[in-house]
């Protein structure tokens, strides 16, 4: 990754120090908030890069990426859960950018895949097959055969059918399938019905009695190796009792697995760590999870595999938009921006929360909806909310952004996809092309005319 020339935009924090060649700031916090974002010199800034150098350099709508925050979450973890040394598997989905996954990587991260096209990226980001995990419902044999062929460390199973196709491929490519089925404690975790997949009404995974019939039946099929056990009950989860629960559940199984299947040998445990989204929000601290897990997997003495994303990615990014106009109606006030739910889709698909900053400080309060320029009702960043007061050319950014934000954008009205930018100390870099209106058509060809 090519460092653009760097000069000092905003004072950078912390001290330098080397790391493969690359640059980076040495952060002695263990705050869970957007630290890697703060004003400085009246200007909000990337660790120690002015936004608003970068969207006059790169352009906007930009999506910007601290460095330093991925590798300071990722410690964060690693160093609550020390004592059962986990294979910490970044989860691809929250975020497929190659430098993002590489930094991670280069912290000593395993991947946590849901499909083929992610396997390409991890492989092309360097990542070690033997430490990626491939979860979802819907494998397909293309991709099945890809990872076997690959040797990944185990396919998280959601089915019976599932599992007989991953034997009928291991047996076409000479290869072992090892296998780790999903287990559905039916535990709540209390986070948006979306994202919850750990109730049984979800469609994920097995239901307890379902799964050990399941075993049963894949000890059976021929090049399939029983590997271990799987379970993932949701996202942005903001208290440590649903997972103590559903692990005091899953632990019961671990035991029984061991003793019929002798090449038993890992637990993941999933994702689904809370992060601070808005001010009020008390975002789940890796210690707290720890103090409540830990204890329960110690016992069991098996691989720990867990498999964070947002937690990792999500307050490492933010979403920088240019304001085009404000508009009043008899009812309230827009303020539209070059960014819409093309770009970051939570909002309009969850509901959810971003907290929009000025990235001029010290601006004054409006009350209205923060809009986009798709020709849809539900294309809005932020309704009913305090903004800053802005003007047009102005910018705002869009925080804790960095999951699931350019993971999820599409070229929805034919608007490319962004630019992709990351920040480490003074120096920042892009990390993802802004498309061009020739590349929205590079793959359609005309038919000949008469």
């Amino acid at each position: 990754m090519a460092l653009t020339p760097g000069r000092v935009l905003c004072k950078a924090a912390g001290a330098r120090t080397g790391n493969g060649g690359r640059n980076r700031i040495v952060v002695t916090t263990d705050s869970m908030d957007m630290d890697a974002f703060t004003y400085r010199n009246g200007e909000l800034c990337a660790e120690g890069v002015a936004l608003r150098a970068l969207a006059d350099q790169h352009g906007t709508p930009l999506y910007v990426y601290s460095q330093t925050h991925l590798q300071t979450q990722y410690r964060t973890l690693a160093q609550a859960m020390r004592a059962v040394k986990p294979l910490i598997c970044f989860s691809v989905k929250a975020n497929s950018n190659g430098a993002v996954m590489r930094t991670l990587l280069d912290e000593g991260s395993g991947l946590d895949i849901v499909s083929g096209g992610e396997l390409y990226r991890a492989r092309r980001a360097g990542a070690d097959p033997a430490r990626i995990v491939f979860a979802g419902v819907g494998k397909t044999a293309d991709e099945i055969r890809y990872a076997l062929r690959a040797g990944i460390l185990f396919f998280t199973v959601e089915s019976e059918p599932e599992a007989r196709r991953i034997s009928a491929c291991a047996v076409e490519t000479g290869t072992i399938g090892r296998i780790a089925f999903r287990i559905n404690p039916d535990v709540d975790p209390q986070t948006h019905k979306y994202i919850s997949t750990g109730k049984k009404e979800n469609k994920f995974g097995l239901d307890a009695e379902r799964t050990l019939k399941a075993y049963a039946l894949a000890a059976q099929l021929p090049n399939i190796e029983i590997a271990g056990l799987h379970m993932h009950i949701g996202s942005q989860i903001l208290t440590a009792q649903p997972f103590h629960d559903a692990v005091s559940i899953v632990r019961e199984f671990c035991r029984t697995l061991k003793t019929l299947h002798p090449t038993f040998r890992y637990l993941d445990i999933g994702g689904g760590i809370g992060i601070r989204y808005k001010a009020a929000d008390q975002p789940l601290d890796p210690a707290t999870y720890a103090a409540r897990v830990v204890p329960l997997l110690e016992e069991l003495g098996l691989q720990i595999v867990m498999e964070p994303g947002r937690y990792l990615c999500g307050n490492a990014g933010v979403l920088v938009c240019r304001v085009q106009y404000v508009k009043d109606n008899a009812f309230k006030k827009f303020v539209v921006v070059d960014a819409g739910m093309n770009d970051l889709i939570r909002p309009s698909l969850y509901q959810a929360h971003h907290d929009i900053l000025s990235v001029a400080e010290g601006r004054g309060v409006i009350h209205g909806d923060l809009v986009g320029p798709i020709c849809e009702s539900g294309d809005f960043l932020a309704a009913d909310r305090d903004l800053p007061e802005v003007g047009e050319g102005d910018l705002l950014a869009v925080t804790s952004a960095g999951a699931y934000g350019f993971a999820m954008a599409s070229t929805y009205n034919s608007r490319p996809l962004v630019a992709e930018v990351m920040v480490n100390g003074d120096r920042a870099w892009v990390v993802g092309q802004r498309e061009t209106w020739e590349d929205l058509v590079r793959r359609e060809p005309l038919p000949a005319t008469a």
